[in-house]
């Protein structure tokens, strides 16, 4: 084969036959294949509200929302960004954009105006889908909004005036969608740092769902109800949750926020069968005395699946001895591919259950490879190297950004992800470490380089490097070593205070620790490494 061209090249595949990935389909129009047999049933509910949208609706609303959307003057590649919590008509906003032959782009309506305006400015947006609740942050940005929801306001287009204009347009506009077209701009931190959008195209996508959903048998289409918790704006949310489950006809428990009540409530209620949550809810699963308070048989769940941040191995056992009948799955992947491997296969047809704490295996159609970071040669099986991936379901590169596009795919397409790992004998990827400097808080990422250059906006602060410890509840917390003027008068408070008002909750500092200086290699690199494991014996002292 053309990649074992070097006869010392290590490369690895799915243990598990390739599958077809069909052409011509638009991502929407491959999710939704065989709809027609599931027009009553629910595709998304609202966990709180019981809001509800059916099959059907989400069909005739995502024409309705792409017609408008092209009669207002949308054009194929252009992008709009969404600005909302987990509602159930997300699935429609991110397929009617696409069907437009538009580029969806999720932002975190937690953010602050400047974080969204960064994004909207980044993207060249033309446009913003939002609600009331987070109009203000939107409605200064010069760009014309849709409001979700039944209120007016004005200098907002209300979301069923805009459907109704959907039903006066013609089929005159359509335009030709192809598999090589953008639908998605998320913003990822990528493998260096400071966000940039992921340009992905139909075909990233659907080659993608192919891969994940390869061990999904005909008798689970319409029976899996999927919690819907992690942010529909993450990559994993609109992929892995809302387009997966719809591609299975399965129902879309809809959560906007995290709250331990609300989330039993919602597992047991709506009788939730597969939950994507991150490790910190395990930990309060465990842990937490109000699990005591519901009754646990009533639950119908089979499975969890954590992939924003490692588990760790202690937590997964308690959770195995609460939870028995729960499987945990993990997963591993990256905005610039989606998903890499799983846990879980079906053993009924012959597909493995990989080995506790390893991300998986290999899906089928990828190529993974392990290289040693200072040569770039690739590494056999049980040794630790950076974990390359290859497949059609590599980013397109990053928008306006080749330098850091070049950086992160090379000549012969293989995606540099960043992470250290290693593959066992059995096909089972275990992942060690980062290259990557990310911070995961409860699975949002955090990069330390935009902390770092807020930090250095403060005039009493001359060096500064932001570097993780590792939090029981949160995986992660960022934490600062700052070396202060030495005239400064400001206590640690201050500098959390400074930071706090620039940046959404999650990426708050937790606490800062007063250094001489910070130690850097010789090409001037922050060692944060060195700083970590230094970090518990240097004295925190507040002037």
């Amino acid at each position: 084969m053309e990649s074992q061209k070097q006869d010392n090249e290590h490369i690895f595949r799915s243990l598990y036959p390739s599958v077809p990935i069909p052409d011509k389909l638009t991502l929407p129009e491959f999710v939704l294949q065989g709809v027609e047999e599931f027009t009553e049933k629910v595709a998304f509910v609202e966990a709180v509200t019981g809001k509800a949208v059916t099959y059907g609706d989400v069909v005739r609303d995502t024409k309705r929302l792409a017609k408008a959307l092209t009669s207002v003057g949308l054009r194929k590649g252009q992008v709009m960004v969404v600005v909302l919590p987990n509602v159930a008509e997300y699935g429609i906003i991110a397929l009617g954009i696409m069907s437009a032959g538009g580029v969806f782009s999720g932002a975190n309506p937690t953010a602050l105006v400047s974080e969204i305006k960064k994004q909207v400015e980044a993207s060249g947006a033309r446009g913003i889908i939002t609600d009331s609740t987070n109009f203000e942050k939107v409605k200064n940005l010069g760009l014309p909004v849709i409001l979700l929801g039944e209120e007016k306001i004005e200098g907002a287009v209300n979301w069923k005036d805009i459907l109704e204009a959907g039903d006066k347009c013609g089929d005159n506009n359509r335009v030709e969608i192809l598999q090589t077209d953008l639908c998605a701009l998320p913003f990822s931190s990528g493998t260096t740092g400071l966000q940039k959008g992921v340009m992905l195209t139909h075909r990233n996508l659907i080659a993608n769902l192919c891969s994940t959903l390869f061990s999904v048998r005909s008798e689970m289409i319409g029976e899996i109800v999927t919690l819907g918790l992690i942010p529909f704006f993450h990559i994993y949310g609109i992929v892995g949750i809302c387009c997966a489950t719809m591609k299975n006809k399965g129902k879309v428990v809809a959560m906007s926020r995290y709250d331990l009540r609300l989330f039993l409530n919602a597992l047991i209620a709506h009788e939730v069968s597969f939950a994507p949550i991150v490790p910190p809810i395990i930990l309060n699963l465990v842990k937490n005395p109000i699990v005591d308070e519901f009754d646990l048989s009533k639950l119908k769940l089979r499975s969890v699946m954590t992939a924003a941040a490692p588990l760790a191995p202690e937590l997964l056992t308690a959770f195995e001895a609460k939870f028995p009948n729960v499987q945990v799955q993990e997963a591993y992947g990256l905005t610039e591919h989606s998903c890499i491997t799983l846990t879980h296969g079906d053993p009924d047809k012959g597909q493995g259950i990989a080995k506790r704490n390893s991300v998986g295996f290999i899906l089928p159609n990828l190529e993974v490879k392990f290289i040693d970071p200072d040569t770039g040669r690739s590494l056999p099986k049980n040794t630790s190297g950076e974990l390359c991936v290859r497949s059609q379901c590599v980013m397109q590169g990053y928008f306006e950004n080749k330098e850091e596009t070049e950086k992160t795919i090379d000549e012969e397409g293989w995606l540099h992800t960043g992470d250290i790992g290693y593959i066992d004998d059995d096909g089972d990827i275990f992942i060690v470490d980062r290259i990557k400097e990310l911070i995961k808080y409860k699975g949002f990422q955090v990069a330390p380089a935009e902390l770092e250059a807020i930090l250095l906006t403060h005039p009493s602060v001359e060096d500064v490097a932001v570097v993780p410890l590792p939090d029981e509840e949160a995986g992660e917390i960022p934490v600062a070593c700052v070396v202060m003027n030495p005239k400064a008068k400001e206590k640690e408070e201050d500098i959390l205070s400074f930071v706090a008002a620039n940046v959404a909750h999650y990426k708050k500092i937790r606490a800062v620790y007063f250094v001489d200086s910070i130690p850097k290699s010789l090409s001037g690199k922050i060692m944060r490494r060195l700083l970590r494991d230094n970090i518990l014996s240097i004295k925190k002292t507040l002037f």
